[in-house]
């Protein structure tokens, strides 16, 4: 284990071109989606840098558009560490999630061709090999890509920019409860695939809604266990 914490490999690298301090800032976004860089971890400027390979400087610019967007806590005279999410902020979160979420089931029922349902199954295909391998990052990172390709074939830009803006964050909530939910998850994607290739637009919403619904009610009970 590295100081900070961080399991070795972990640490993605710099993606080139870019400013330096952008590819700082999505590297140490992706650490704490991940949950790589754990809620409530201090964050030591000079140890990240030298994890990343860079100076110390575009490390502090990271962390202070960070602290702006909510990733980030910096305390006077204690440094940075990673924000630790309220049982509120997570709900009012995934409440969002499940109106943005349950509409884009709705017109991908509507809109959805014969490729985008082919994509839907072999993502979830691939979601449900990860689970049987206990493979938590892979399966939420299926998770990501299967609600994000509902997105895309429900056909609605401003809906899509939307959803967009919040999942990073359904990420970061869903990681700890991923192994949790296993394999009951993806029973739902395939019942939701379903719905759509039955163009079942009443169906498909309110298999959404109950779906997210379920992961929103995990997440809280997940403080109770």
């Amino acid at each position: 284990m590295l100081s900070t914490g961080l399991p070795q490999g972990a640490v993605p690298k710099l993606e080139r071109p870019g400013p330096l301090r952008d590819r700082v800032y999505e590297a140490l976004l992706e650490l704490i989606t991940t949950r790589a860089l754990q809620p409530g971890q201090h964050l030591v400027e000079s140890e990240l840098a030298g994890h990343l390979g860079v100076s110390r400087q575009p490390v502090r610019e990271a962390l202070q558009r960070l602290n702006t967007e909510g990733w980030v806590d910096l305390r006077p005279a204690q440094g940075a560490f990673v924000h630790e999410p309220t049982e509120e902020e997570a709900d009012q979160l995934l409440t969002v999630r499940t109106l943005l979420e349950a509409e884009a089931a709705r017109l991908a029922a509507a809109n959805a061709n014969a490729a985008g349902i082919k994509a839907l199954e072999d993502l979830c295909a691939e979601g449900e090999k990860a689970v049987a391998a206990d493979d938590v990052d892979g399966a939420v990172g299926m998770n990501a890509r299967f609600h994000t390709k509902i997105m895309e074939l429900a056909g609605n830009a401003v809906l899509s920019e939307l959803a967009a803006q919040v999942d990073r964050r359904v990420r970061w909530y869903y990681t700890p409860i991923a192994r949790q939910r296993g394999s009951q998850s993806w029973i739902e994607h395939r019942a939701l695939i379903a719905a759509i290739v039955e163009r079942d637009e009443q169906r498909a919403t309110r298999l959404m809604r109950e779906h997210t619904e379920h992961t929103r009610r995990s997440y809280h009970e997940r403080a109770k266990s």
